[in-house]
């Protein structure tokens, strides 16, 4: 099933590693919580597995995430490497920085995801949820990515960006390219610089025409006189479109597939609604919607558990492997939406903690809540095996979820 180097013993990344992450991850959990796991492309990386090591490594100061760091192990492992100047442009985010840098980015969008607006969006996203379902109802099968999943998440974030609902189709096509896998460079170059000229002229125009949004709000001067240069609001617009919209996306297919192919776990939650919002949380542990977080760098050696890391090495923490290690998580392979969920590394940890995560939390509870009242008997569609699943290591998300409505 896949290619092992006889040597050292480090394996290389299948294609069917999209099919199931977790037989891989279960295998790999064997020789301990970190291994070094070959690229397709050649490049051997290091990756954490285990839970305990994960936190420690997502919260550790010495894993650095800023972008200059990263280009420069790239260029020292790969002096022939080539990047793309527009790509660069829009992964200077704070995904891709360190204190103080990221301190100072990441405190101008704290005060749009505090749980308290999140709260004061909640009518908005229940009404968007009503209008979805109502559409749904009038069909007896669904692709609930298409009808649901999608837009849901999608008309949220345009509202709250500031982003025309009518551009949709072009962003997600954009991002599914971005976080997947796909060795076509000149496609993934063609993408970025359409994404860079959108989000360019997007930041433009709510720097002349400035409307009750986001986007907007980031243009202008704080208080304290910082005001974000025109390529970090581009930037910054990226990482909240693309962040704001998929993970949640899969985090309500990824949620129902689950509960889908579980029919006692199905049944307790459409019979007691008032445990959606621990659901979610097993949701988000069971079949995290990022599947490995964003990639950082050691510029000194560093210890995880017995493993010591060198120093100028890329570094992944596969969250989905974590949220299943049995060393921390009883029967971790199994789905239990009344189970002990704590510490859960879906959302990440540390300073990097996802800072969406109210708002995601929030429209997951509104969607799975409506969506158990509204089809208490939905199954999977005949047609629905074998589902697809996106060939990405960050998004773990299907390609279709094809429903039944009703029984």
């Amino acid at each position: 099933m896949t290619d092992i180097d006889a040597q050292d013993r480090i394996e290389t990344l299948g294609k069917d590693f999209f099919d199931d992450p977790q037989a891989y991850y279960r295998r790999w959990r064997e020789a301990g919580p970190v291994r070094q796991v070959r690229f397709p492309k050649g490049i051997p990386q290091w990756v954490v597995i285990g839970h305990a090591e994960a936190r420690a490594v997502l919260a550790d100061p010495r894993m650095h995430k800023s972008l200059a760091g990263i280009v420069e192990v790239t260029r020292q492992k790969d002096p022939t490497t080539q990047l793309d100047s527009q790509a660069m442009t829009l992964a200077g985010h704070m995904l891709n920085t360190d204190p103080p840098d990221h301190t100072r980015l990441r405190k101008m969008v704290n005060k749009a995801f505090t749980t308290r607006r999140v709260a004061a969006l909640r009518p908005r996203i229940e009404e968007i949820t009503a209008a979805l379902l109502d559409q749904m109802a009038e069909h007896d099968e669904v692709d609930l990515l298409e009808a649901f999943a999608v837009p849901l998440p999608v008309t949220v974030i345009c509202e709250l960006l500031g982003v025309p609902f009518s551009d949709r189709e072009d962003f997600q096509r954009w991002t599914k390219i971005m976080v997947g896998v796909s060795s076509d460079l000149d496609e993934r170059r063609r993408c970025s610089a359409e994404m860079g000229q959108y989000l360019a002229a997007l930041v433009q125009t709510k720097q002349t025409d400035p409307g009750d949004d986001l986007l907007s709000g980031l243009t202008e001067t704080r208080e304290d006189g910082d005001q974000l240069s025109e390529q970090e609001i581009i930037a910054m617009a990226f990482l909240l479109l693309i962040a704001g919209h998929e993970t949640t996306v899969n985090l309500i297919a990824n949620g129902t597939y689950a509960l889908l192919r579980n029919e006692s776990q199905f049944r307790a939650l459409r019979e007691d609604l008032s445990g959606v919002p621990a659901a979610v949380e097993e949701f988000l542990r069971f079949d995290s919607p990022v599947d490995w977080a964003t990639v950082r760098y050691t510029a000194e050696p560093v210890q995880v558990g017995d493993t010591e890391i060198p120093a100028g090495q890329f570094v992944y923490v596969a969250l989905g492997a974590a949220n299943r290690d049995p060393a921390r998580y009883h029967d971790a392979n199994e789905l239990d939406v009344n189970g002990d969920t704590s510490g859960h590394v879906a959302f990440g940890h540390g300073i990097h903690f996802c800072v969406g995560a109210p708002l995601a939390r929030v429209e997951a509870e509104i969607a799975f809540t409506a969506l158990l009242q509204r089809f208490p008997d939905m199954t999977l569609a005949p047609q629905a095996a074998p589902l697809q699943w996106q060939p990405s290591l960050l998004i773990r998300g299907l390609t279709a979820l094809p429903v039944r409505l009703r029984g």
